[in-house]
């Protein structure tokens, strides 16, 4: 499969996995995935992509629809479905109600393969003086949201946006101290343990059975899903940005969350 990645200002074509070039003259303009694909893998994020962003990250809850749909499309493609999120894979059970036998948790840190059995890598020492830091920021700014993980620390400013700068400047010079990486998200910063994303999670999965061989689809929103779109691409398939237009590394759009789950709905080998 080829694709031409469409690139900010640009005039190019985007080749769909049917054959045909379609045009893509703006971001904004980017098509819809086909759905009939050739032994396709799916790697779906979850907030944004499966679930609609909320104010705090226990908001989201499950959905009998969503696992549904998940259940029917992991069942059509042989188990070739993997849940990649910023989430634990704890939290992504939670949500997706184990319809996910395959999932990948903070930004690759944790991976589940579909025989239940796990990766996990050691939390780096400055992650607990990174809680701590955004504990103490926190403190003093109300609507602001600390999570966590174990393996990193991240702050939700979704309930404070004005501390967005603050946050970031926070974030940025904590990064320098403790040598963790930043991940900057929606509404989010997060200080992780470095050495994997979500693109390093796809190109694993993409090793195993039952993805082996298959043709990877990264579903996203966040910019920490442009590792897990050119991953996709390095290896013949393509990703798929849902919700507004960006600069980004995928081929297709889809806009919201409703539009996602009606396409995976629908999303078959082509034989």
């Amino acid at each position: 499969m080829q694709h031409d990645r469409v690139k900010s200002g640009m005039q190019t074509s985007t080749l769909n996995t049917d054959g045909a070039s379609a045009p893509a003259e703006a971001l904004s303009h980017l098509p819809p995935p086909p759905a009939r694909l050739q032994r396709p893998a799916l790697f779906l994020d979850m907030d944004g992509v499966l679930a609609p962003l909320a104010a705090t990250p226990d908001a989201v809850v499950p959905d009998a629809r969503r696992t549904a749909v998940l259940r029917r499309l992991a069942e059509r493609l042989d188990g070739r479905v993997a849940i990649l999120s910023g989430r634990t894979i704890a939290e992504i059970d939670r949500i997706a109600e184990s319809a996910s036998a395959s999932a990948s948790g903070v930004h690759g840190l944790e991976r589940r393969r579909s025989d239940g059995s796990l990766d996990h890598v050691p939390a780096a020492a400055g992650v607990r003086d990174a809680v701590e830091a955004f504990r103490q920021f926190a403190s003093k700014r109300p609507g602001m949201i600390v999570e966590d993980k174990a393996v990193s620390a991240g702050l939700h400013f979704r309930g404070a946006p004005a501390e967005a700068a603050a946050a970031e400047a926070l974030a940025q010079s904590l990064a320098g101290e403790t040598g963790l990486a930043l991940q900057s998200g929606n509404l989010v910063v997060e200080l992780k343990t470095p050495g994997t994303d979500k693109g390093t999670a796809l190109k694993a999965f993409m090793l195993e059975p039952p993805f082996a061989g298959a043709v990877p689809v990264m579903l996203g929103d966040d910019l920490t899903d442009e590792d897990g779109f050119r991953a996709a691409a390095e290896l013949g398939g393509f990703g798929v940005l849902v919700g507004p237009a960006r600069t980004t590394a995928a081929t297709f759009a889809l806009p919201d969350v409703e539009a996602v789950l009606d396409w995976l709905d629908r999303v078959e080998p082509r034989v």
